[in-house]
């Protein structure tokens, strides 16, 4: 519904596709996304609102357990819900049934990591790649989400990387198929211990 109204129903190729096609290739711009890679219309030719949403359905992902990339359907879901219940003053459910807290903070982990990642990764692009003057953080912010999403889709910027450029998305993409969660455990956290102790918990200012 959102690429159609952003789009208008692919408007702009009024002269080749017909209005059914043109609705069915709106239909496919919001399924591959999720981690298919294929594209039957130019991205670049798709409105700036549009290139944002594609950035925001290829960080989300597919449902876990799929070989989609992102950070899956469930850990937005439930960073979702928190905040709803938080706003709310009411405890996180779904379905008559609560998360439990190490859920909740490993979607919170995940997210944070995951954009953390790709910020530092766009970072390192916009400094080493030959990006186009007028559309350049664009294409970084979109090559580097395709990759972490194991999408493949790409505004251009792909045949010109350089060899850094080649393997910081080469990285990027290992991580997302592995997963960023199990990437970072098994850096920091591969021989976990069991405190004897705990701190005193402390309120502090938040917003």
């Amino acid at each position: 519904m959102v690429f159609l109204v952003s789009e208008q129903n692919l408007k702009k190729f009024d002269g080749s596709l017909d209005g059914v096609q043109r609705f069915f290739n709106t239909l496919f711009l919001a399924v591959t996304p999720r981690t298919a890679g294929f594209f039957s219309v130019p991205y670049t030719k798709l409105s700036a609102a549009g290139i944002v949403i594609t950035i925001i359905l290829m960080f989300i992902g597919g449902t876990p357990g799929s070989t989609a990339g992102g950070v899956k359907t469930s850990t937005i879901g439930i960073l979702f819900l928190q905040s709803i219940g938080t706003f709310t003053g009411k405890e996180a459910a779904f379905s008559h049934r609560r998360f439990t807290r190490n859920n909740i903070n490993r979607a919170l982990t995940l997210f944070c990591s995951a954009i953390l990642l790709i910020i530092f990764a766009t970072f390192l692009l916009t400094m080493t790649q030959p990006l186009s003057t007028h559309n350049g953080i664009t294409e970084a912010v979109f090559e580097a989400v395709s990759a972490f999403g194991t999408v493949g889709l790409t505004l251009g910027l792909t045949p010109h990387l350089n060899l850094f450029g080649k393997i910081i998305i080469i990285a990027l993409m290992f991580i997302g198929r592995v997963g960023i969660y199990t990437f970072m455990y098994s850096i920091f956290k591969s021989h976990p211990t069991k405190q004897s102790y705990r701190y005193p918990e402390e309120e502090i200012i938040i917003g």
